[in-house]
């Protein structure tokens, strides 16, 4: 049975826990991303998601990794009774990283394996910027 001192003391912890960290989703989406002479890898850490509940896309030069985690499918019942606390994270969730407008779908490459996805992404030659001078005539 939970006493007033257990339910106060709990709505605190989450309360602490909501202001101080992102517990809802820690774990997720951790990345790393290494640079090399010919571009870029991320490294992003997906656990517990299923190759057909994840998503990339590139629009607007961002790169937006959807997953979804824990989500259950239909004909999926659950009568084996009713849960007390869900620490574990279930639901869907987004990051979106700038690679530049230069960057097309073709140029990505994407590998998913034992719940970590790999991403290359190729660096773009820069264009050298000429410099345009605005300069306002002044009369004399």
């Amino acid at each position: 049975m939970l006493t007033p001192y257990v339910i106060a003391r709990s709505m605190f912890d989450e309360v602490f826990d909501s202001a101080f960290s992102n517990r809802s989703s820690d774990g997720m989406m951790n990345t790393d991303i290494k640079e090399n002479d010919e571009g870029y890898e991320l490294i992003i850490d997906l656990p517990g998601v299923n190759r057909e509940d994840l998503s990339a896309e590139l629009k607007d030069g961002h790169l937006i990794i959807s997953a979804t985690v824990g989500q259950k499918k239909d004909g999926d019942t659950e009568t084996n009774g009713k849960y007390l606390r869900r620490e574990r994270f279930v639901g869907s969730f987004k990051r979106s990283f700038y690679v530049g407008d230069q960057i097309k779908q073709e140029d990505i490459r994407a590998k998913f394996e034992q719940g970590v996805l790999h991403l290359f992404i190729p660096k773009v030659p820069a264009t050298a910027q000429i410099e345009q001078k605005n300069l306002i005539q002044i009369e004399g």
